[in-house]
């Protein structure tokens, strides 16, 4: 599959308006790239814990959209078919509109043909099976060989969340909730992802699991990797939304009622949501957290023990920390 690329360069104000714009006249999914820095929100949705400095934000933005072309040579947009100059001339038309009240920058179109990729896959020939410790992960696209039929095995394919198992961070929390876990395990996973650490959780004997994510791309990646591996519905009940500062949410997660809480998140967001989610511990409960860099693990420690934790034990895997806390 080929596809035409329309780049607009505009200004950061007009991204929006832009992209609005445009998906009235067939053109949808907007790749933007500009260097204003990330949000808050966007920070704890993120993976990395220190990020790097980027560049000074110049307010120059650059939006560019994927039309589909065909065999014949000829693009589709709508469904009907069409071609780039009359794309073009589509675009240039809604951006002189735009300029007759807004600032939209330069306004300049550069149209380029990319080469056979979808990119929604293409990152999965770097994902391959592999082993944690006993248990085997295998990706949804991949078979399970002959000689490993019969072992511990986890059937996962993340989509657009987060969550391969293949990080030393979340490879620390399935130890840790391996070791906790029992037949009536009641497990609380904040920030799900794909659901492999809960998945796990139910596939080792836990009872039942209940999953939060900011992100609502986990609520169905969540579902395909609990079909993939045999998990029924009613054994995992997944949320969205901010459990820190969402009271409505930690009402429906429910309070005292959990054996296991694991976070694998980032310490930055542990820190705020270690007082929070004591709350929602049984006394005696466990509480497993990832995500830490090993230059801000006294920091989550800290705030393990003002919560009224104690912590149990600290796990190391690179430069990654996993502290481990009882209520």
């Amino acid at each position: 599959m080929k596809w035409m690329k329309f780049r607009i360069k505009t200004v950061v104000e007009a991204e929006d308006v832009i992209i609005s714009t445009l998906y009235d006249i067939g053109l949808e999914g907007a790749q933007i790239e500009d260097k204003v820095p990330l949000t808050a929100l966007e920070k704890e949705q993120m993976f990395v814990d220190i990020l790097p400095d980027g560049p000074e934000d110049d307010g120059i933005a650059y939006l560019s959209f994927f039309v589909e072309e065909k065999e014949d040579g000829s693009l589709e947009l709508n469904g009907e078919s069409t071609d780039k100059d009359t794309i073009v001339a589509q675009i240039m038309e809604e951006l002189e509109d735009l300029r007759s009240f807004m600032e939209i920058g330069e306004g300049d179109i550069l149209v380029t043909e990319t080469e056979d990729i979808d990119w929604i896959n293409n990152w999965k020939q770097y994902f391959h099976q592999f082993y944690i410790d006993d248990l085997l992960v295998i990706p949804s696209w991949e078979e399970v060989k002959e000689e490993d039929k019969g072992k511990k095995i986890l059937h996962i394919d993340p989509g657009t969340a987060f969550g391969t198992g293949m990080h030393e961070t979340t490879q620390l929390c399935i130890r840790q909730i391996k070791k906790y876990l029992t037949e009536e395990t009641e497990l609380l996973d904040v920030g799900t992802g794909s659901g492999i650490l809960a998945i796990l959780a139910l596939m080792y004997g836990a009872r039942h699991a209940v999953g939060t994510d900011l992100d609502p791309c986990a609520v169905e990646a969540v579902a395909q990797n609990m079909e993939a591996n045999g998990i029924p519905a009613e054994s995992f009940q997944m949320m969205i939304g901010n459990i820190i500062t969402d009271k409505d949410v930690q009402d429906k997660v429910g309070y005292g009622c959990y054996d296991i809480v694991v976070a694998n998140i980032l310490a930055d967001v542990l820190v705020p949501l270690t007082p929070v989610i004591v709350n929602q511990l049984k006394e005696g409960g466990i509480y497993i957290t990832s995500g830490i860099i090993d230059t801000k693990e006294q920091e989550v420690r800290k705030a393990v023990e003002a919560a009224g934790l104690t912590v149990q034990e600290v796990t190391y895997q690179g430069e990654w920390v996993s502290v481990t806390a009882q209520k």
